[in-house]
């Protein structure tokens, strides 16, 4: 039985951790979810850290909304620096799933494209843990977590 780390903010407009819940329960079985709810996106790195080192986690999928201004895109630079740290300490993938306020024009657009990237990474944590040749498959397609795939590029 492998171990899912869910890590998701309070800081956050929309429950991220609850639609990747949701999905991986849908995706298939053979694994349990932990799940560590913190603040803000600068406690992430730690709350994966422990779920990898204390709870067990095979992976971890880290959900966060930063904010639009520019202080809040310094502290998701912070964090994303601190989450590529806790997986080359841990040697366990951190799937960091961000989702930034300023990315949609409105609130309904931004609780889809949160709802969305949180499910479609999510599949993404499975297919790393259980099906790792699904990603390999899909190499070099511009595929996209959120909003439309871009395509691949031909030579």
């Amino acid at each position: 039985m492998k171990n899912i780390g869910i890590a998701d903010t309070t800081f956050a407009r929309y429950d991220m951790g609850g639609s990747a819940i949701d999905e991986l329960k849908k995706t298939g079985t053979g694994f349990r979810i932990i799940r560590c709810t913190v603040p803000g996106v600068k406690d992430l790195p730690v709350a994966c850290k422990r779920l990898i080192e204390e709870s067990g986690c095979d992976i971890v999928i880290a959900l966060g909304m930063p904010g639009a201004a520019v202080i809040d895109k310094t502290c998701a630079h912070e964090a994303s620096q601190g989450i590529i740290q806790a997986q080359l300490m841990t040697n366990r993938h951190i799937i960091e799933v961000f989702v930034h306020e300023d990315e949609a024009e409105d609130e309904k657009t931004l609780a889809w494209l949160a709802d969305r990237r949180a499910r479609e990474h999510a599949r993404n944590a499975y297919d790393l843990l259980f099906r790792p040749e699904t990603l390999s498959r899909n190499a070099g397609k511009g595929l996209r977590q959120g909003f439309e795939d871009v395509g691949s590029i031909k030579g």
